[in-house]
């Protein structure tokens, strides 16, 4: 089990996450689970874009590369959501992706096919990024 950063955003998504996974149980379209994720996230009072567009900068051009973000919640935190037998390099690779070319502190990657959705979590965290005031 990845270490993850005491972060209430994250928290709360991954607080979101369990409970969409414990609604529907594995065996869904991923489409289905970021649907009913970015529903969970806004209910909680996050705010949650889908889809986003990830261009590349390419010296002073923007080229696009079609990158695609499953979610960015809060404006910088990004959310890939797979339906996979087993996570890959790849999609670690991908996740790894998404996070240099954007500006997000934190990512994370779940897997809604397995039993419980804790084996098929990864949280990254950009090096050098300060956390959120947690005061309250």
């Amino acid at each position: 089990m990845p270490a993850f950063v005491q972060d209430p955003a994250v928290e709360q998504i991954i607080g979101a996450a369990i409970e969409v996974h414990r609604e529907l149980g594995p065996g869904l379209l991923e489409s289905t689970y970021e649907r009913c994720l970015s529903y969970e996230l806004l209910k909680r009072g996050l705010q949650v874009a889908r889809q986003v567009r990830l261009p590349v900068r390419y010296k002073d051009t923007e080229i696009d590369c079609a990158f695609r973000v499953d979610l960015v919640v809060n404006g910088d935190v990004l959310v890939e959501v797979k339906g996979v037998d087993r996570l890959a390099p790849i999609h670690t690779a991908q996740i790894l992706t998404y996070l240099r070319l954007s500006n997000a502190r934190h990512a994370l990657l779940f897997n809604f096919n397995g039993l419980t959705l804790k084996e098929g979590l990864k949280s990254f965290v950009r090096r050098g990024t300060a956390l959120p005031s947690q005061s309250r």
